[in-house]
């Protein structure tokens, strides 16, 4: 089960099974047909593509399989959390998870010189998918995506694995030989489930217990199914709290990759263009990250101070949670509550559009055959 076991350093420790597989794809140069095929797998009961190299397809057939701890009854009220708490978690996920992961050192650099860093759009919405995918009904069910999502990721981290040490950008700037490392993905996963209910309990947001054990639940088969050692997962929201404090709060800080980073995730109008974020603006996604980190990461990002929007969050953001979940009359709000309501609606309904709604276009995480060309 999640949690179980003693083992090696986890900064030791890989994907082995997976890694050795891909480096062969790589070097076979079948990986750009393989693809091709795979993105025809889309559903998790699929019959996988005709024509896959046979050790990739045993490889998938095995790492398809959910664990033998899996709770179905914890993994559907997992689905009906999401569905209630969506607009919530659409903010946290956005504006809390995924502008830590430009002050995660290891994760910026990995980013920013891997083929991903390349093309941020692209990025942010398969990013995005993992978010979106884990909140719908039959996530990890046989019309669910789930799992396809989680083994194409794992089978994407293996091939970054085999090519980012080959970058002279990546190595000159890295503090390790190779990279997402299973100490380095469970930094990542505290930025998302741990850091999001850290936030929701925070703004005291109303969560009962069975809702948060299944949150937890639904995140712990995301650990496994993305490669991670079930040794290495929390088995309580204490333990991730502690495990978070240990492994993430510490390592926290600031890259000339992450801050070139940040600044893209703040021109989210330009990534996604057309789209309704003319109505929230830099300043607003500024201090919603300012009030969401702390000031000490927007300081490290290089955001500006927004007076107006600082104060409105800071004043405002708690009172209007309480307003939407029925606990405040709006109009016993303070002022800047009444005043921002709709500013407020809006950026969690943005957040839910850019975040949990998945992409205007189908969405295929694949192998990477390179590196960021900008950085070869």
């Amino acid at each position: 089960m999640a949690g179980a076991g003693a083992g090696a350093d986890p900064k030791g420790v890989w994907d082995d099974e997976a890694d050795q597989l891909v480096a062969s794809l790589l070097e076979r140069g079948v990986v750009p047909d393989v693809n091709r095929k795979l993105a025809q797998w889309t559903k998790n009961g699929q019959t996988l593509p005709s024509g896959l190299p046979a050790d990739l397809k045993d490889f998938i057939e095995r790492a398809r399989q959910l664990p033998s701890w899996v709770n179905q009854a914890k993994l559907e009220q997992a689905v009906d959390f999401n569905e209630r708490r969506g607009l919530y978690l659409g903010v946290t996920y956005g504006f809390a998870s995924g502008m830590m992961s430009t002050v995660i050192p290891r994760e910026a650099r990995a980013v920013y010189y891997s083929k991903g860093g390349a093309d941020m759009r692209d990025r942010i919405t398969k990013t995005a998918k993992l978010g979106y995918d884990i909140g719908t009904a039959n996530a990890y069910g046989a019309n669910g995506e789930m799992i396809v999502t989680c083994v194409k990721t794992r089978l994407a981290h293996a091939g970054v694995r085999h090519l980012l040490p080959q970058s002279p950008h990546w190595t000159s700037v890295a503090d390790e030989e190779k990279p997402i490392s299973q100490a380095d993905m469970m930094v990542t996963w505290h930025s998302l489930p741990t850091t999001v209910m850290q936030n929701l309990v925070k703004w005291k947001v109303p969560i009962p217990a069975a809702d948060s054990e299944a949150f937890l639940h639904s995140w712990q088969v995301c650990a496994h199914m993305l490669g991670i050692k079930d040794e290495y997962i929390p088995n309580s929201w204490s333990e991730a709290n502690s495990q978070a404090k240990q492994v993430l709060d510490p390592i926290l800080a600031p890259t000339p990759e992450g801050i070139k980073l940040a600044d893209m995730l703040l021109n989210l109008a330009t990534i996604v263009p057309g789209g309704p974020l003319r109505y929230v603006t830099k300043p607003i996604l500024g201090a919603l990250t300012r009030y969401v980190l702390g000031d000490e990461i927007a300081g490290w990002l290089n955001i500006r101070r927004y007076p107006l929007w600082d104060t409105i969050f800071e004043v405002g953001w708690e009172p209007f949670i309480r307003v939407r979940e029925g606990l405040l009359r709006l109009e016993d709000a303070p002022g800047v509550v009444q005043a921002s309501y709709w500013a407020f609606d809006e950026i969690i309904r943005v957040a839910a559009l850019l975040v949990l709604s998945g992409a205007d276009y189908p969405i295929s995480i694949e192998i990477p055959t390179g590196n960021n060309p900008d950085y070869e």
